[in-house]
């Protein structure tokens, strides 16, 4: 059975618990395995317009790697799956220093 690391704002609804052991042998099960434990859950992390998809604002991790498969990427008995805050964004692109003063 895979464990499974949960955000901070899930793990609150199941008593701050990190992670739970749960079954399935691709994404999509251990996720509907994880409703039995959290109601609801299937919801917050499956994208309901793209529904081989888990949603964009959360990566799913299996064993270091990116769920490249959507909700058929293959969990191993003994995988790890992280479900974790997308980043996005970045800082923009700054000019250097020695060209910020050419104009005076």
């Amino acid at each position: 059975m895979a464990i499974v690391f949960l955000p901070m704002p899930i793990r609150r609804r199941i008593g701050g618990e990190p992670s739970l052991v749960v079954e399935g042998a691709t994404l999509r099960e251990v996720i509907n395995n994880l409703e039995e434990h959290i109601p609801g859950i299937r919801e917050e992390l499956i994208d309901s317009e793209l529904e081989d998809r888990v949603i964009r604002t959360i990566s799913a991790i299996i064993d270091g790697e990116a769920a490249d498969m959507g909700l058929r990427t293959t969990v191993g008995k003994d995988s790890e799956v992280h479900f974790l805050p997308a980043i996005a964004g970045g800082a923009p692109k700054l000019m250097p220093l020695n060209h910020r003063n050419e104009d005076r």
